[in-house]
């Protein structure tokens, strides 16, 4: 990606007035907090990301002093634009308006994926920007053929500062500027708000325990609420304390969940999920395409193998995968089950695979290319942008966050390609979503009330009263959830059995 240094900020945002109340600005003690954690927020960049390629870039584009060029409408797209159908002008006056959209992490940027693509099909260029190194991949793969094409530009955020927000708007130029689920901050939103931008939270959620993070600062809280132009909630009970931390009425719209607004997924060299097909076909068809891509076979001769997936793990929740595959395979029926770990953070690859080197099971690594062979019992997926294609090639998805106390992540990934799922307790940042999905049977949680089981004559119920209580390796994983993780393996065992 081509970038260029940005000259002295000497000139103002273009922007229209319009009738909107003048911008609040954050209180003094926040505005003095940012000034002085400025220069220890880049020592802390420096210190996490100085070994990393692209160090530079980053510190570059979190600061102010170089960006990418701004994305550009080609004349092409104008023409397929659904507007250009009806009224070139409608085309022409959106010509190089972008919107910026900013997503913190890997989680915000599926989500609001097909709605940013719906908008770059409808004429509008796209500024995005990601927080995690995380995210910043994710957006870099996931969207690398709009920024080739120059419909989106990609960057990090700016810091909350004033004088680089001013830098980053005045190259950007946006017409309006999205927030994905919580990230806010009080600056930008008053930047915004100054140049009469509009601003608008999507898919917006405020978990009771971010409701009483955000209380703790009611001020810089109600200033950033009375600067955003439109909230688009979730559900009511994020609406309802939007509106406590100060939001008016009339700025908020309940919309439901982008995470149920799946697009058709980008499933590449490994899957195609293009025509309905049995479980053994699509495997099939996997196989062959990764033969003829030289890819490793993930398959090999054993194609009726179970698989399932422990993805977007976090901390913790590889040993518990672990504890579980150990398990499968102490049963007879089970032997040649191979379990497929995605890490959610590329910087705990290595930390895994020591992980699953230090157990008694056979790895492989998809980093280094390694095959698949009737021997080896954990596959580490250790690489970027093809988390759905596991999801694809599964049996039954075990998705992270929801072992350990992160909230989970998203359920709608592996139910739009037809994957079971199974998640632990933690699910409050999807749990709307865990409900209807328990509800119909596609996901099992344990002691969720609205799960309801599937059973017909190749799938009996389980009956959970029946727990055996010889289960040493899934009490090991802690003592105190026991329970649970008792639960989880019985219905892992029972879906991958049928």
């Amino acid at each position: 990606m081509s970038s260029f240094d940005l000259p002295p900020s000497t000139t103002t945002v273009k922007s229209e007035p319009l009738n909107q109340p003048q911008a609040s600005l954050p209180p003094w003690y926040y505005r003095s907090a940012i000034a002085v954690l400025k220069p220890l927020y880049r020592l802390q960049v420096w210190k996490r990301s100085r070994q990393r390629d692209n160090y530079q870039q980053e510190v570059a584009q979190r600061f102010g002093k170089q960006y990418p060029p701004a994305p550009s409408m080609s004349l092409k797209s104008a023409e397929n634009s659904n507007d250009f159908k009806v009224n070139n002008k409608a085309v022409a006056n959106r010509h190089n308006q972008t919107i910026w959209c900013h997503a913190v992490s890997l989680g915000e940027t599926n989500t609001v994926a097909p709605l940013l693509d719906e908008l770059m099909a409808d004429g509008f260029t796209i500024w995005l920007t990601n927080t995690t190194q995380t995210g910043f991949a994710r957006g870099a793969s996931r969207f690398a053929d709009d920024i080739a094409a120059g419909r989106m530009s990609h960057s990090y955020v700016p810091v909350d500062s004033p004088a680089v927000i001013e830098r980053f708007l005045t190259h950007v130029q946006p017409i309006a500027v999205l927030f994905v689920e919580t990230e806010l901050w009080a600056n930008i939103l008053t930047k915004l708000s100054a140049h009469h931008i509009p601003s608008i939270l999507v898919n917006g959620r405020l978990s009771e325990a971010s409701f009483k993070r955000y209380q703790k600062i009611a001020s810089v809280s109600a200033s950033m609420m009375q600067n955003l132009t439109l909230i688009i909630a979730q559900d009511e009970a994020s609406a309802k304390r939007f509106r406590q931390l100060g939001a008016h009425s009339s700025q908020i719209r309940v919309g439901g969940s982008l995470k149920w607004v799946i697009n058709t997924p980008k499933i590449g060299s490994v899957i195609n999920n293009n025509q309905s097909k049995s479980n053994a076909e699509s495997k099939s068809n996997v196989e062959s395409k990764l033969n003829a891509e030289a890819k490793p076979n993930l398959l090999s001769a054993q194609r009726d193998r179970p698989i399932w997936v422990a993805a977007s793990t976090h901390s913790g929740e590889e040993r518990a995968a672990i504890a579980l595959h150990k398990q499968l395979l102490s049963n007879p029926a089970m032997t040649n089950s191979l379990l497929i770990i995605v890490p959610r953070h590329p910087e705990r690859f290595d930390e895994v695979a020591a992980l699953i080197q230090s157990t008694e099971l056979t790895m492989a690594r998809r980093s280094k290319d390694e095959l698949i062979t009737a021997q080896t019992q954990v596959y580490l997926a250790d690489t970027m942008g093809e988390l759905m294609e596991w999801y694809d090639l599964a049996d039954v998805a075990l998705v992270g966050g929801s072992l350990v106390d992160i909230g989970g992540h998203n359920p709608v990934e592996p139910a739009s390609v037809g994957t079971p799922i199974i998640m632990g307790q933690y699910t409050g940042s999807c749990q709307n979503v865990v409900d209807k999905l328990a509800g119909v049977g596609a996901l099992y949680q344990p002691n969720n009330p609205f799960y309801h089981a599937i059973a017909t004559n190749e799938n009996p119920l389980i009956e959970y009263n029946q727990i055996a209580k010889n289960q040493p390796l899934i009490a090991a994983i802690n003592p105190n959830d026991t329970d649970p993780m008792v639960l989880i393996y019985l219905q892992l065992h029972s879906w991958l059995a049928h």
